[in-house]
């Protein structure tokens, strides 16, 4: 199993949190994933006017695993704005498992 950094984890969700379309909220999010095979995927949220139609950063990441060959998800990084911590959401929770 690949070993966990969690703070290349924690600027991988900063990077892909710069990359968040949230005018609606003005809250962008990131996250990371590390895969069991050492890969790391990232993801952001991207807003709809209809909000029910935005995507959450997990989401994207979920994305991003599945298009760079699949894995396992073993550990997840995932911030908001700031930089800081952010658990997921029920939805996201469940979808990451």
């Amino acid at each position: 199993m690949a070993e966990i950094d969690w703070a290349v984890l924690r600027d991988s969700a900063v990077a892909a949190m710069r990359q968040a379309y949230a005018p609606y909220s003005g809250f962008p999010v990131g996250a990371a994933g590390l895969v069991d095979d050492g890969r790391v995927v990232a993801g952001c949220n991207v807003e709809n006017a209809s909000y029910g139609m935005t995507l959450c950063a997990e989401c994207g990441l979920v994305s991003a695993l599945h298009a760079s060959g699949g894995g396992r998800l073993i550990a997840l990084s995932c911030v908001g704005g700031a930089g800081e911590p952010l658990p997921p959401c029920g939805r996201c929770r469940q979808l990451i498992m």
